[in-house]
């Protein structure tokens, strides 16, 4: 691959980068420190992993750094999902991708917080997408699997593809390098339920 490829590439994830950084969160909650969740509307709705929420009342550091009470309105530990609202407009909803037309070796990244540094980015391509990877013996779920770290601070953090869009929420390693996120179509099916009765109106 010649110099002048290697920088486009470069280029190009950066701007996609940039692009989903307007749409990362912090959230925080109890004693469980912090993890990120992504805003998927505007009005301000955001995911985020179910495992980030402790026992004490969340909140959510927006990308302007302003820091806001949130309200959890849907919650799925088995899908390891959370929706939370926050009393928030205008803010920069990440356009959604198709998580059923990944392919292996396509190239993604992990957006979150991982030891405390805001906005940090890994990436990797991707394994596979279905049920291949189970962390635990009867978990029977489906992922996105790639080959990259994630670290604490990763989780509820989207896994975006090279155009910046989201395909997956950060949640847990699988093993040496191999990093599982929650499907986006799992994630919009989820959205859907936990906002029905907020009757917002979703892409």
């Amino acid at each position: 691959m010649s110099s002048e490829l290697v920088r486009q590439l470069n280029d190009d994830l950066e701007q996609a980068i940039n692009r989903a950084l307007r749409s990362l969160v912090t959230v925080r909650s109890g004693r469980r420190g912090a993890g990120a969740g992504v805003v998927v509307h505007p009005d301000g709705l955001v995911v985020t992993a179910a495992h980030v929420l402790g026992r004490g009342s969340p909140e959510v550091v927006l990308p302007d750094g302003q820091t806001v009470p949130a309200r959890l309105v849907g919650y799925d530990e088995s899908a390891d999902l959370a929706s939370l609202s926050v009393a928030a407009r205008g803010l920069t909803a990440m356009e959604l991708g198709d998580s059923t037309l990944l392919r292996p070796g396509e190239w993604v990244m992990a957006l979150g917080h991982p030891l405390g540094v805001r906005g940090a980015a890994t990436g990797g391509v991707v394994i596979g997408v279905g049920e291949g990877w189970q962390p635990r013996p009867g978990a029977n779920r489906e992922w996105v699997s790639a080959a990259l770290h994630l670290r604490p601070g990763h989780s509820g953090g989207p896994m975006i593809d090279a155009q910046g869009r989201l395909v997956g929420i950060n949640t847990i390693m699988a093993g040496l390098d191999i990093g599982l996120a929650v499907p986006v179509h799992v994630v919009k099916a989820f959205l859907k339920n936990a906002v029905r009765s907020e009757q917002a109106v979703l892409v």
